[in-house]
């Protein structure tokens, strides 16, 4: 579950925020639409290519109901699935990176000319951008939430010997559970999605404004700036959404049985269980993973994404 958005557009965030400094580059147009998706895609990618072992690291801490370290989890899956086990059920996550960045572009460019509409000047302030980013999170988990599901099922330890690959669990799904199954999570799945959103985009706003970049900052400095605002912001909205990122787990690998409820109904109730069962600490299983994925891959995002919209900027 990633949640960047491209350079480009995250950068056009910030210059709409009331009293930011003008965000580095600003003389180069932005990219195309479909650029934009095919240069958003690639940075998706190459971050899930490089950090998706710590995804399902991360995924199954959660599911367990004992504490395990990620080293410990990742060398559990190595002796039993050797190597090629680190990337069971990466298929779905690759599959859904470009519709994902394409609805996420379009999505939050729509919610910030709505918000606005409510600012002093039709100008941005810091938790309008953070709140237009909050509602094109929950939008975006309605179109990635399936291939959440199918992750989630692929990477649990119990489904090693049912599902060969993602198509094999995808179509399992939908013919034993329904549509209804494929969006097993959605509740959970919105919260997390806009608590990463907009915590992101509002400390990005923010440091903008209390740190900016210093003007005739060479190209080092802008993608190192970049990089630790965007890593920054990442661990605070990571940091405020794992309770909801592991609820999610349990609710998509829960498997409904006839005649009887199902354990984790709703968010609340979900987050009320596994506190009252596990302890509140339970509530934050996978975070180490979720933190040593989400700040260097924010790193490789950018880096990928402005590698790619260079090369496509002259076609």
């Amino acid at each position: 579950h990633w949640h960047f958005g491209s350079m480009q557009w995250r950068m056009s965030n910030l210059q709409m925020v009331k009293g930011s400094a003008p965000a580095p580059d600003t003389r180069q147009q932005p990219l195309a639409f479909w650029k934009h998706v095919v240069a958003g895609g690639t940075a998706g990618v190459a971050e899930i290519s490089v950090m998706y072992p710590t995804d399902v690291a991360k995924t199954r801490a959660q599911l367990s109901k004992t504490p395990v370290t990620m080293v410990q989890t990742l060398q559990s899956v190595v002796a039993e699935q050797g190597m090629r086990g680190l990337y069971r059920g990466v298929v779905t996550p690759i599959m859904a990176e470009a519709p994902k960045r394409a609805w996420k572009f379009s999505a939050n460019e729509g919610f910030k000319k709505q918000v606005a509409n409510f600012c002093p000047g039709g100008k941005l302030t810091v938790p309008a951008t953070a709140l237009a980013g909050a509602l094109a999170g929950m939008s975006e988990a309605l179109i990635n939430c399936p291939f959440e599901t199918v992750k989630v099922r692929m990477q649990a330890k119990e489904n090693l010997a049912r599902f060969k690959n993602s198509t094999e669990c995808f179509t399992a799904l939908l013919k034993e559970e329904g549509v209804r199954g494929l969006y097993s999570g959605i509740g959970p799945q919105m919260w997390r999605n806009a608590l990463w959103n907009g915590m992101y985009f509002g400390v990005i706003g923010l440091a903008s404004i209390k740190f900016p970049l210093p003007a005739g900052s060479s190209k080092e400095q802008q993608l190192g700036y970049k990089f630790c605002t965007g890593s920054l912001g990442s661990c605070v909205g990571t940091l405020c959404n794992t309770p909801f990122d592991v609820v999610k787990s349990r609710m998509q690998l829960q498997v409904p049985v006839p005649g009887e409820g199902l354990k984790y109904r709703n968010s609340l109730q979900a987050i009320s269980v596994v506190a009252r069962e596990e302890g509140t600490a339970a509530l934050y299983k996978g975070l180490g993973p979720r933190l040593v994925r989400l700040g260097p891959g924010g790193g490789i995002m950018i880096v990928a994404f402005d590698f790619v919209s260079n090369l496509l900027r002259d076609l």
